[in-house]
């Protein structure tokens, strides 16, 4: 089993990596593979409505001078999805909209692909804000047929300066448990 990570903060190794790691430490005790792809600097822009992923049918976004496509095929091959965010501005960074939007709209017009994998948020904050960050993460995942895991509280961690949400004790403490309680859910749905 596999699960990819994608984080959507404009620094990489920041907060936002280090609560994914957090996860992936859980994931990887009980043998799953994990990856992580940092978005920083390697997207260019958000959808553009052109609807050529709905013709021409070959689950991929036709902007291919990014990294967005190999994202989406990434997505298809994983068994589960974490989408990473730090909260700027009450919401997500341009990265993750753009990489949410131009995903799921090839995922949704060429067959639902992200139908029936397990995905889940991980978001970080300085202080606020982040419930919408969560929120539109797992809309996301809803909107494509993905089942969504949870944890203790939901899946966030708090720090200003990098390294900082480390010293967030109930944010470590979830992201510890999200990991152990996606592994139980792929376990199960794989069989």
């Amino acid at each position: 089993m596999k699960v990819v990570a994608f984080n959507g903060s404009p620094r990489r190794a920041g907060n936002t990596a280090k609560l994914i790691g957090r996860v992936f430490a859980e994931l990887e005790r009980e043998g799953i593979e994990c990856e992580l792809v940092e978005l920083s600097g390697r997207v260019s822009g958000g959808c553009r409505a052109c609807l050529k992923c709905r013709q021409n049918l070959d689950m991929r976004c036709v902007i291919d001078s990014d990294i967005v496509n190999e994202c989406i095929r990434k997505m298809v091959e994983a068994d589960g999805i974490i989408l990473g965010s730090p909260t700027y501005f009450a919401n997500l960074t341009a990265e993750m909209k753009a990489l949410i939007d131009r995903a799921g709209f090839v995922a949704r017009g060429n067959g639902n692909l992200l139908k029936r994998k397990v995905g889940a948020a991980v978001v970080s904050e300085r202080r606020a804000g982040a419930l919408m960050v969560f929120s539109s993460i797992n809309n996301f995942f809803l909107i494509n047929e993905m089942i969504v895991v949870g944890s203790s509280y939901w899946n966030l961690g708090m720090g200003g300066k990098v390294g900082e949400v480390e010293s967030d004790d109930e944010g470590i403490k979830t992201m510890e448990k999200l990991g152990k309680n996606m592994a139980w859910l792929l376990k199960k749905i794989k069989g």
